[in-house]
């Protein structure tokens, strides 16, 4: 049995669920989602009374078993996406480190001889607060994650003075210089 896949989802009061085929559509006051569920090994229980969702396998087998949590979890980040959104922020270190959005694209200083621009994929916003702050706002938690991600690939943290983008209290394994 799957532990995450047992428990209830509750539905905030702005968050309208409908079920059309196998997609469930999940509308709230930042926006809508779709889901893809697998009809034939699950039945989704949506209770209005109760305001709460509820996913249950058809059958019990081991793929059941397997998929049973994640589509709960899927099911939930979509509804917490709808009803309040992700953040993701970014901070720039290192001397000369700066970011300024451009139009559709995040320019970024980051030590390089060139600028980098990261254009800005639609249903993302992103918000320079500081020039060293970077703020990513969305719906979809893996979108905001992925772009989050890319822009951190771009320059990772280096272990010895820790010069890079990282995501707000990451820690940086530090090494230490060489000695004479």
């Amino acid at each position: 049995m799957s532990k995450i896949g047992k428990i209830n989802i509750d539905i905030p009061d702005k968050v309208k669920l409908a079920m059309n085929g196998n997609i469930l559509q999940v509308e709230g006051p930042l926006g809508k989602s779709k889901i893809n569920l697998d009809i034939d090994m699950f039945d989704l229980n949506i209770n209005d009374e109760k305001k709460s969702v509820s996913i249950k396998p058809k059958k019990i087998n081991p793929t059941s078993k397997r998929l049973w949590g994640m589509n709960r979890s899927l099911v939930n980040n979509a509804i917490i996406g709808a009803s309040s959104g992700y953040t993701k922020i970014l901070e720039l270190s290192g001397v000369g480190y700066r970011a300024a959005i451009k139009g559709n694209q995040l320019n970024l200083q980051l030590g390089f001889s060139h600028d980098i621009n990261f254009d800005i994929p639609e249903g993302i916003k992103v918000n320079v607060e500081k020039q060293t702050t970077i703020k990513i706002l969305g719906i979809d938690k893996q979108e905001v994650g992925m772009i989050a991600s890319k822009i951190k690939s771009i320059r990772p943290p280096e272990p010895y003075k820790g010069k890079g983008i990282k995501e707000k209290g990451q820690y940086i394994l530090r090494k230490e210089g060489k000695k004479k």
